[in-house]
């Protein structure tokens, strides 16, 4: 047998040397096929160097964040556009006005590229820190440990727009986005956090410092208030307000009061008591963590154990769930939330209340709101959905145990492992042309894809819809 073996293999590769007969590109064409990572199957697919630490669609590029570089891709047909090393990337600006800013960990500095090309249109040598949004980019330089400038950037700027002084940066302040004093997003699994993409900046900002919050203005680079909470409070900035949540221990439970403050006076603008929002441990009521909640709202419990959704800026309750129901995902127009029997998701509209729509789901499905579409990931069957948040018709329904990594204005980015996809919604060949009001059309009879509403206004009152009577 070995001998008829050897003789065989000694034949094959007699034929390949020759060129009369060749396998092996065949055969390792067939080792390497690349197995489809939904059903249906996506407009393209390409392996990556590494497992991606991100996803972002900028404009006509999907940029690709891994470890030690960072990648573009074409959005139409997913061919490599650019490669870079570097240890970090974000994402700012949206659509044709996009960049793509990559530095290196512990080096001062940061280039701004074009998502396209990777044509690096602005370079800085002194920054520590850069955080990245839909219409801003904002940085943090330092002459001196207690002299640091904060600068604010036009996404294609070449002169900043305004500067302010801070009096110093926290040691976690560096390379991109670090953590600032808002909210904190409701995760899911299968779902990356960041998968809407950058956000439109705040009216406010809170930059902690030594122990302090500097609330800053990004309108003007107004430093409006320098505040230092007391041992029992965790401060916040959150839709135009500067918030004190107040925990008190006492009969070994933890009882708390919320307050929002206008942050150029100072005064109390509105109070509410009892809501839990998740900001302290069970020891002690030391609050160690920010609210949940996304842009201008949290999301909280009540005494009776029933979750709620507050407005930042007033205090107004915006929804109140049943016994047992919970929001899975929230913006400031709708929250994503389980039924009360674990077995669908309901669609609720903030500025009136309405249930817009509802959806069986298993018991495990999680949910995320982006601009542009309502993600939901099931299991049991793996699924990955693409809604439209304010009528719950699909755009997208993948058999597919790959996670969500970016959604944009006309489809998603899937990832499982090395491998990444492009769905488009509503299936079409090519970018569909946008319709009148910025939206883009939708799968054939089932409406559109909502355009996105970067900028509700600190009271919501942007983006009620036609139909909601607000």
């Amino acid at each position: 047998m070995r001998g008829w073996l050897l003789l065989g293999l000694t034949t094959v590769v007699a034929l390949a040397a020759t060129g009369v007969w060749n396998p092996f590109p065949g055969m390792w064409d067939w080792v390497n096929r690349r197995t489809p990572i939904s059903e249906p199957d996506v407009v393209w697919q390409q392996r990556i160097g590494g497992t991606p630490r991100s996803v972002t669609i900028a404009g006509e590029a999907v940029v690709v964040e891994q470890r030690t570089r960072v990648e573009a891709r074409s959005l139409a047909v997913g061919s490599q556009l650019w490669e870079r090393k570097a240890d970090w990337s974000a994402v700012a600006g949206g659509g044709a006005d996009a960049v793509v800013v990559v530095g290196r960990l512990l080096v001062k500095g940061y280039e701004v590229l074009d998502p396209t090309t990777g044509v690096t249109r602005r370079r800085d040598d002194d920054a520590v820190a850069v955080w990245t949004y839909r219409n801003l980019l904002l940085d943090a330089r330092c002459v001196a440990a207690t002299d640091c400038t904060l600068s604010a950037w036009e996404p294609r700027g070449v002169a900043p727009l305004w500067t302010a002084f801070l009096p110093g940066v926290s040691s976690g302040l560096l390379a991109d986005n670090p953590n600032l004093l808002d909210t904190r997003r409701l995760t899911s699994a299968r779902i990356h956090g960041e998968v809407a993409g950058p956000e439109a900046v705040p009216p406010l900002l809170g930059f902690p410092v030594d122990g302090r919050v500097h609330v800053v203005d990004t309108a003007t680079g107004r430093v409006l208030q320098n505040v230092e909470p007391g041992r029992d409070e965790r401060l916040a900035v959150i839709g135009g307000r500067l918030l004190r949540v107040v925990a008190r221990s006492q009969d070994g439970n933890c009882y708390f009061t919320i307050s929002g403050r206008d942050a150029a006076t100072g005064q109390e603008t509105w109070q509410r008591a009892g809501l839990n929002l998740r900001t302290a441990d069970s020891a002690g009521c030391v609050q160690r963590e920010d609210p949940y909640g996304a842009r201008n709202v949290l999301v909280g419990v009540s005494p009776d154990g029933r979750e709620a959704v507050l407005d930042g800026y007033d205090g107004r309750l915006l929804l109140a769930t049943e016994n047992s129901e919970r929001v899975l995902a929230v913006d400031d127009r709708y929250a994503v939330v389980r039924t009360a029997d674990r077995g669908a998701l309901s669609g609720r509209e903030l500025s009136s209340g309405q249930v817009r729509w509802n959806r069986p789901a298993g018991e495990k499905a999680g949910a995320a709101l982006t601009p542009y579409a309502a993600i939901v990931a099931d299991e049991k069957p793996s699924r990955l959905v693409a809604l439209d948040p304010r009528t719950g018709q699909e755009l997208a329904a993948l058999r597919s145990s790959a996670n969500a990594l970016a959604v944009g204005p006309a489809g998603m980015v899937i990832g499982e492992g090395r491998e990444i996809g492009y769905v488009r919604f509503g299936g079409a060949a090519g970018d569909p042309a946008r319709n009148g009001d910025g939206s883009v059309p939708g799968p054939a009879g089932t409406g559109r894809v909502p355009a996105p509403q970067d900028n509700c206004g600190p009271k919501n009152e942007l983006c009620a819809t036609p139909d909601s009577g607000k």
